[in-house]
């Protein structure tokens, strides 16, 4: 009998007698049958961190102090000030407002050499990247207690490092954003860059940061405020066209390669996109997924081995039974993927219904022959 592909029983000896797939580079093909358990465990094998988890909040520039800003460094002193002296306006002003005026000390502006660190008179190296104006401030003091009377010190960001961000990939213009003390978030330079040149749902964003790089859908971006993060210079952001779809086979309604959202597809949205599974062909036990699995969603140890693709993937055929009415639960959360192939095989009515009307159509013939005669 023709077909559209294996049948129910067909993926069931291929369990049991652990046949090999040639396609793949013949690794043995697993048959799993889904449940909410395997359900969860590809979840979470799936679960990626997202821009709020793997790169935080952040601050706006100008905040916290980088490898190259110039520090202004003022010194305060209670009387007798003897340790730094008067200069300039702190003199100034001591004499105008008399001799119990603490007396003040402006140093010369410091630069944030390479290593993140300053240097200032009876303080030494003072480490500076990463810290706030208020956090160099306690520190400077901490020095100098038992050195200078009451010491208290001002420190100001007099000029920021040139800070930008740079943006790129499927945007209207990829381009270097300056970021200022006001602080971009990821969409405000989307929208300086003219925005994606491709649909939302089907764009995703990368934000690479030194040796970091994570990505999630644009889509998701928008829909949750906690992931328009503050960016950070030198960040790099890249927007990419993403495609995704799945291929549908066997006694479903539509076969197709069908697209979906870079936000995801469950497995029951899947079907429905099909149109469901066909009545009169449809085996409601054979719903299969047929997909190059990651050995960790199994519970199996990653890398490339003798049961695995040379990409270190495992070839793994999903069986849900969707005559028990539990598997509907599973299939709301069952994520369907990038590539995966979703077969529907035959009930085997309907293969006994094909050869009815074989032999059918060859019957009524000869009965009208016969009749004739």
């Amino acid at each position: 009998m023709g077909a559209g592909g294996p049948g129910t029983r067909a993926v069931e000896r291929m369990a049991k007698e652990g046949a090999s797939a040639p396609a793949v580079g013949a690794p043995a093909v697993r048959v799993v049958t889904l449940d909410a358990g395997i359900a969860n465990a590809v979840i979470a094998a799936q679960a990626t961190a997202s821009f709020a988890q793997k790169l935080g909040q952040g601050l706006p520039v100008g905040t916290v102090v980088r490898a190259g800003d110039v520090l202004d460094v003022a010194i305060w002193e209670a009387p007798p000030a003897a340790l730094f002296g008067a200069a300039g306006a702190g003199e100034a002003l001591s004499a105008r407002q008399g001799p119990q005026l603490g007396r003040g000390s402006s140093l010369p502006e410091q630069m944030v050499d390479q290593d993140g660190r300053i240097a200032l008179p009876f303080v030494g190296k003072l480490a500076v990247a990463g810290r706030t104006a208020r956090q160099i401030e306690a520190e400077i003091e901490a020095r100098l207690a038992g050195k200078a009377h009451q010491p208290q010190a001002v420190v100001r960001l007099v000029r920021n490092q040139a800070t930008s961000v740079t943006v790129m990939g499927d945007l209207n213009t990829s381009t270097k954003v300056q970021l200022t003390p006001k602080g971009e978030r990821l969409l405000d330079v989307l929208a300086a860059a003219g925005g994606s040149r491709q649909p939302v749902g089907k764009t995703t964003v990368q934000i690479t940061r030194g040796s970091q790089v994570v990505a999630m859908p644009l889509e998701a971006v928008i829909r949750d405020p906690a992931q328009n993060v503050l960016l950070q210079p030198d960040d790099v952001v890249t927007a990419y066209y993403q495609p995704f779809s799945f291929t549908a086979l066997g006694a479903v309604t539509n076969n197709a390669e069908i697209p979906f959202e870079a936000t995801g597809l469950t497995l029951a949205q899947a079907l429905g996109r099909v149109g469901g599974l066909r009545d009169e062909r449809a085996d409601a036990r054979g719903v299969f997924i047929f997909r190059l699995e990651d050995p960790a969603a199994l519970g199996l140890p990653s890398g490339a081995g003798p049961g695995t693709t040379p990409d270190g993937r495992i070839p793994v055929i999903y069986r849900i039974d969707l005559k028990d009415p539990a598997s509907f639960f599973v299939a709301q959360g069952f994520p369907v993927r990038n590539r995966d192939v979703l077969y529907v095989s035959n009930a085997p009515t309907a293969d006994l219904q094909k050869f009815l009307n074989i032999v059918s159509s060859l019957a009524f013939p000869i009965i009208g022959v016969a009749n004739a005669l």
